[in-house]
């Protein structure tokens, strides 16, 4: 259980990395202020009613095409870097104290441990209780 969460948490870890470190680029084709197509990675197609420029110039039509072309593009990051040598010492405590925490959470535990299996008894020179006993007749 605890590989299959490693291995899901370190693909999660490489999806967010390789998602933040890409750039996007998203093109939108507007028609009049209607949003007709939108395209990832490549230039939306258009609706077909862009208006062509004319062959001359005393061909020229003066009216202003409805059709309306925006990109947005996403840019990621350069380059990622850990500065360890910013960490303050309460950070640098906390890290090792959860790193140590974390690692004895999973150490496995032996069932039959017993604190006295060490214990040496102490040598018995006299029985003391028959020394100490007394009856009732």
């Amino acid at each position: 259980m605890k590989q299959i969460s490693h291995k899901i948490i370190s693909f999660i870890m490489t999806l967010v990395v390789l998602c933040s470190t890409m750039s996007y680029s998203f093109d939108m084709h507007y028609c009049g202020d209607t949003l007709v197509e939108t395209a990832i990675f490549h230039k939306a197609k258009g609706c077909g009613m862009e208006m062509q420029s004319p062959s001359t110039e005393e061909c020229s039509i003066l009216k202003k095409d409805c059709c309306n072309d925006k990109q947005m593009v996403v840019d990621g990051q350069d380059e990622i870097q850990l500065q360890v040598n910013k960490i303050t010492f309460d950070q640098q405590l906390f890290i090792a104290s959860f790193v140590y925490t974390y690692i004895n959470l999973f150490e496995s535990v032996n069932k039959k441990v017993s604190s006295f299996s060490l214990y040496r008894r102490p040598h018995v020179v006299k029985k003391i209780f028959k020394l100490d006993e007394t009856y009732l007749i």
